[in-house]
């Protein structure tokens, strides 16, 4: 009994000590909406929504609801998704229906944290979603960081998709 409590304090402790904050939320939406005080809204996921992040995800999303910032016809969204074993926090600000920024703001992974950077985030900028919820381009992968850059190209589809329906 005391080995495996003293295994999970050790796992516990190998968890905390991968997981790495870039930029936190609430200095990301201030940059992103330029206020020290942007509007935080919630948005109640309906069927449709929920079918929607579902399909874009490839499994279950058990959220009834998501909160999100608004100033104008700008929102910005901090969600989360798996990338191989750990949630990566990633920050997205949308305008005008296409992507403004994408950030990585907490790195939960114990590798593949090269998509935080600036030269694989940019490939985010400007891009919209199609009639079919994919991106307008190609983002490229980055060996070794596969599930990653799929987690943030998904989670992006999904901002771009949850902004068109508050917006």
């Amino acid at each position: 009994m005391k080995k495996l409590v003293f295994f999970l304090f050790l796992l516990s402790i190998t968890t905390i000590a991968i997981s790495k904050e870039y930029q936190s939320p609430k200095n990301f939406i201030q940059k992103a909406l330029q206020t020290q005080s942007a509007e935080r809204h919630v948005y109640w996921l309906d069927d449709e929504a929920k079918s929607v992040i579902e399909s874009i995800l490839g499994h279950k999303f058990n959220k009834l609801r998501l909160r999100y910032w608004q100033k104008n016809n700008e929102t910005v969204w901090i969600l989360n998704e798996i990338g191989k074993e750990a949630p990566i926090t990633v920050g997205i600000h949308v305008k005008d229906n296409q992507i403004v920024r994408t950030k990585v703001l907490v790195y939960r992974e114990s590798r593949g944290d090269e998509v935080r950077h600036n030269f694989f985030t940019k490939q985010f900028i400007d891009a919209k979603l199609t009639d079919d919820n994919k991106l307008d381009r190609h983002i490229d992968g980055i060996t070794g960081a596969t599930l990653s850059v799929r987690a943030l190209t998904k989670l992006s589809r999904i901002a771009l998709w949850l902004h068109k329906k508050v917006t």
